[in-house]
């Protein structure tokens, strides 16, 4: 397999007043991604969320969901535009998908040819659940590349090991994680989970966060973090597993070039075998009390 040239969007929330100019902004980005020679660009859970602004009665959480979900279909037949107009691979954040009467959180996976694929978040946070009413979405899936097989990982998803797991398991050899987080303690937590699944499946992981400050928004007011790329910790990789980063808050995007078979070497002969050593079952944990000898 080749190497795949990827970029991530440290993307930056803003309050766009018309359609045309949230277009502009992203159709930069899309083109900044490829004037670097990207093969697939990712960018952040909810990142569309910021169109909410464009419509009247903006304002609340729950007006502004209703507003995007509404606008998604719409939305997404533009990603699919950008994608064919730019001939690159484009995971473009997520959408609030109204499905059956409900909202998932959808990640669509768009290729040159303007074709989609979804992933939806499994797992919700509380303000999506006790908020939003944003729902558990399918269960993981993989998805054929040009590069082989990738799984898409949404946000707090990442930090449930089973689910990064039966991807990697179903031959994902890069898992993308488009993330939105409000505090540093939410990105700590998707970055240092991420890192953990990059370590114990021996493959790369991938952030890319939500940035910037947008109180005129009431969803996605708040938002901090850095992308990055993480591998296995060990020989032919660095030693701390960081492929790539960039700069907390900062908008822009992170470059890295990966090898889908630099990964094979490491399961095979790493001084650890994580992959291949994962316990089919723990069993159950016996409680164990303390003896005389």
């Amino acid at each position: 397999m080749s190497t795949l040239r990827l970029a991530l969007a440290q993307y930056p929330i803003t309050a766009p007043s018309r359609l045309d100019r949230f277009w502009s902004k992203l159709e930069s980005v899309v083109g900044d991604a490829a004037a670097g020679g990207t093969q697939l660009l990712v960018l952040p859970e909810y990142a569309s969320m910021e169109v909410a602004a464009c419509f009247p009665g903006a304002g609340t959480a729950a007006a502004e969901l209703a507003a995007v979900s509404l606008a998604a279909p719409t939305l997404l037949q533009g990603f699919r535009d950008l994608a064919q107009r730019y001939h690159i691979w484009l995971l473009p954040g997520t959408l609030p998908w109204a499905d059956g009467g409900r909202v998932v959180n959808r990640a669509p996976l768009i290729d040159p040819r303007g074709r989609v694929a979804t992933q939806e978040k499994s797992v919700m946070t509380r303000f999506e659940a006790e908020r939003w009413g944003v729902c558990p979405g399918a269960a993981p899936r993989v998805f054929a590349t040009d590069w082989g097989t990738v799984g898409i990982a949404i946000c707090y998803d990442v930090e449930f090991p089973q689910l990064v797991r039966a991807q990697a398991e179903a031959g994902a050899w890069l898992v993308l994680v488009p993330s939105c987080t409000d505090s540093i303690h939410g990105f700590n937590r998707v970055r240092l989970s991420a890192r953990a699944r990059a370590l114990e499946n021996q493959c790369f992981v991938a952030i890319s966060p939500t940035v910037g400050m947008a109180p005129a928004l009431a969803s996605v007011d708040e938002n901090h973090g850095y992308a990055a790329v993480f591998g296995p910790v060990d020989r032919g990789f660095p030693e701390d597993g960081v492929i790539a980063r960039g700069v907390l808050d900062e908008a822009g995007l992170v470059f890295a070039d990966l090898e889908p078979n630099s990964l094979e070497a490491v399961r095979s002969d790493g001084a650890v075998r994580n992959f291949r050593d994962w316990p089919a079952s723990v069993g159950v944990c016996a409680v164990e009390g303390m003896h005389e000898k």
